[in-house]
């Protein structure tokens, strides 16, 4: 991947991941709410550092919701690990979802496209001729009435 597709991914996901929001929930990393039940098992490889937060946020996979400001479910903030974590997303019924990752690599709360990294459900590659967020059908995953588990790689400068 290019620096600039990089880059392209990086700005996507980080402008809009650090928006405030009245109703999503701030959560725990809870293994034990994806053991039944409508929930996503998030495994997050290529982590850069153990130093920050990683932020993980569901979204309801459509185009009025997906990384729109104010419009994520759940989001769980943990110590990021360098490496691979796994978090779980519990999800509040079955249906069709998008997940966001970030790094906030110096855990200061601001985007530093320099340092902090982001990755998104399915992984989608950036346009360089389409720049902004990957559209909600690239990342969109079904989730039933049991656990579903995904896989994100993360992405950086």
């Amino acid at each position: 991947m290019s620096k600039f597709l990089s880059t392209s991914l990086c700005a996507a996901l980080l402008s809009v991941s650090v928006a405030a929001n009245a109703s999503g929930q701030v959560i725990s990393n809870d293994p034990a709410k994806c053991r039944s039940g409508p929930s996503t098992i998030v495994q997050i490889s290529g982590i850069k550092s153990s130093t920050g937060k990683l932020r993980v946020q569901s979204y309801r996979a459509t185009s009025q919701d997906w990384l729109a400001k104010g419009r994520w479910i759940n989001r769980i903030e943990v110590p990021a690990r360098a490496g691979s974590m796994t978090i779980c997303v519990p999800l509040p019924d079955a249906g069709s979802y998008g997940i966001a990752v970030r790094h906030d690599v110096t855990g200061n709360g601001k985007t530093d496209l320099r340092t902090d990294g982001g990755g998104m459900s399915n992984n989608p590659s950036i346009n360089i001729f389409n720049l902004g967020k990957p559209s909600y059908k690239r990342t969109a995953f079904d989730v039933g009435d049991a656990p579903t588990t995904i896989s994100i790689t993360m992405r950086y400068m």
